[in-house]
């Protein structure tokens, strides 16, 4: 396998009025676990149903109602571990997380503290061919999403809707390893794309299945090194929390002002207060939530209802035996069997839809070619048309079909593309599409010749000037090309041009 290396971006810093400050930034990425029942109880995790329509009694904390775990949820928190190249804890343990909120009927919310199911990982963020981030996972721990709060249905009342209640979370938490906004909408958007290809979340953003608390804080340049060797936060600064951020857009925006907040009040004499912000995209800023909660404010404790968590090492090994193909392990193999760049394989393997359609085009023909098609052709008209590759009007087969024609030399790439036109609006073989309508290449070198004469005949003034400059060749290759409808072969076109006009 290819390994393709990597050297990390840049360390962007940020003008204050007197100093230079660098960002240090950490993620809690909430993943809801894919699943079609909840963490403790078979309630549907159905997202868009009547309100309060999946929930079961425990859901509910009705009385004497007692948690069961999901295997299924717990198969999905190691995949993914495994998938992030981490440590996975053959014994884990639940604990209660107690605070009110009437969205959480229990009072408190079963999680993982002091026992998580997976340990160490890392994520590799692509930032360009040849650059990326290496982002450290602390740990991923499995735990209850809360209900939802509704305050927009009347003047004077909320609601509270119960469905979300007890769905399965993981919670991904990275070491502060990220150095800027961008890294940071980088590192979901890579996140995401494990977790899709892994089948572990569907990473639905607006559906709130995967949303991140970013941790932000500023430090002088050279302070970072120095809390890389000595392990002492102290070297950096006081971070603030901004809570449930679900747009990579907003991500970015809101690390940036939240930065320049910090930056002045230090710059000003002030210190920064350890908090829980929410960011107003329309305000363009962050306002306090709440003052930033430690472990203890939570009276965590093991929770009564449920053993400490174990599996067996066989169990794992075989999760990581039938673990899919990862992205970069899928990007590396693209660049070694097709020949690609490391950029066209980074754009063909973002989804896992779009990787699976190039691998059923590229399969047997030319891998560079087929990329060419799939990304420049089908990709752009798909985003002209705003559609996914999913809906794609043209199949692997049919754009394959295509690719064929073009190296048979039966139709030129103009001509493809037309013919690509027609499959995409009006479906059909291409083809029978090239047959039917009379666009197959002229090869007959007899009547591409005849019409290199013709124009060269046609055009003596032309061709003194093409003499004296040989670059004018190319308003010959356009004529004959127009003589012949676009059909006749231009590699033929250009030869004879060249020999014609050398004479």
């Amino acid at each position: 396998m290819l390994d393709l290396t990597f050297e990390p971006p840049k360390i962007k810093t940020i003008a204050g009025a007197k100093y230079d400050w660098e960002l240090v930034i950490g993620m809690e990425v909430h993943a809801q676990i894919a699943s079609k029942a909840k963490l403790f109880s078979g309630a549907s995790t159905q997202f868009g149903n009547e309100p309060n329509s999946n929930v079961a009694f425990v859901d509910a904390a009705m009385p004497g109602m007692l948690p069961v775990i999901n295997e299924f949820c717990v198969e999905q928190a190691v995949k993914t571990g495994l998938g992030l190249q981490a440590k996975i804890n053959l014994v884990s343990a639940f604990d209660r997380k107690n605070y009110f909120y009437p969205d959480l009927p229990q009072g408190y919310q079963i999680s993982q503290l002091y026992h998580p199911i997976v340990g160490e990982g890392e994520v590799i963020v692509d930032m360009a061919p040849g650059v990326a981030r290496r982002v450290r996972v602390e740990r991923i721990h499995i735990e209850q999403d809360a209900g939802k709060s509704i305050h927009d249905m009347d003047p004077n009342m909320s609601f509270v809707d119960l469905n979300r209640t007890g769905v399965a979370l993981m919670e991904i938490v990275s070491r502060p390893d990220i150095r800027s906004p961008e890294e940071a909408a980088a590192y979901i958007v890579k996140l995401r794309q494990i977790l899709r290809y892994l089948g572990t979340c569907d990473g639905n953003m607006q559906n709130g299945n995967l949303r991140a608390d970013v941790n932000v804080s500023i430090c002088r340049p050279g302070q970072y090194e120095k809390y890389l060797e000595s392990g002492d936060f102290s070297h950096l600064g006081t971070r603030c929390e901004i809570k449930n951020m679900n747009s990579m857009r907003f991500i970015q925006q809101a690390i940036d002002v939240e930065a320049r907040r910090q930056i002045a009040i230090v710059e000003s004499g002030g210190s920064v207060d350890q908090e829980t912000r929410l960011y107003d995209p329309d305000k363009g800023e962050t306002r306090s939530m709440r003052s930033k909660e430690e472990a203890h404010d939570y009276r965590y404790f093991p929770d009564p209802d449920l053993l400490p968590l174990e599996i067996e090492q066989d169990w794992v090994d075989e999760i990581a035996a039938n673990l899919p193909e990862l992205p970069d392990q899928k990007k590396a193999r693209f660049v070694t069997d097709f020949g690609l760049s490391e950029y066209d394989a980074n754009v063909l393997t973002a989804e896992l839809d779009s990787a699976a359609y190039f691998e059923a085009v590229a399969k047997g023909r030319d891998g560079k070619l087929a990329a060419n098609w799939v990304i420049n052709e089908l990709f752009g008209r798909l985003k002209k048309d705003d559609c996914d590759i999913s809906e794609s009007p043209v199949s692997p087969a049919q754009l394959g079909s295509i690719i064929d024609l073009i190296s048979k030399g039966e139709i030129s790439g103009k001509i493809a593309k037309d013919v690509f036109e027609i499959a995409y609006s009006e479906g059909g073989d291409p083809a029978q599409i090239v047959e039917a309508r009379g666009l197959k290449q002229v090869t007959d070198t007899g009547a591409i010749e005849a019409a290199v004469d013709q124009v060269i005949a046609d055009n003596p003034a032309q061709v003194e000037k093409a003499k004296a400059n040989p670059k004018l060749a190319g308003w010959f290759v356009g004529q004959v090309m127009k003589a012949t409808g676009g059909k006749a072969n231009p590699k033929v076109v250009n030869e004879l041009v060249a020999t014609k006009l050398a004479q």
